[in-house]
């Protein structure tokens, strides 16, 4: 069972924001929830290939979140140069 749709829409913001912080992106509101969640989601497929699994609580998700938007980023950065 996951965070639901409003917890996932919160942490996927507050992951998004972080990590355009971190990465120094320059993103909007909506961009920063749509990087978290999608960072969020992609991140836990390629761990669950692995092995690994996340716990489905707030904390964890926003770690696994702030990474894989994070990583989201630096994919788009180098995909545009």
């Amino acid at each position: 069972m996951g965070l639901g749709l409003i917890a996932s829409i919160i942490v996927g913001g507050l992951a998004g924001w972080i990590a355009s912080m971190i990465m120094k992106a320059n993103t909007g509101l909506l961009l920063n929830i749509i990087l978290g969640i999608v960072g969020a989601v992609v991140l836990n497929f390629i761990l669950g290939i692995m092995g690994i699994y996340a716990a489905s609580a707030v904390i964890p998700q926003l770690i696994v979140g702030i990474i894989g938007a994070a990583l989201l980023i630096a994919v788009v950065r180098a995909i545009r140069k």
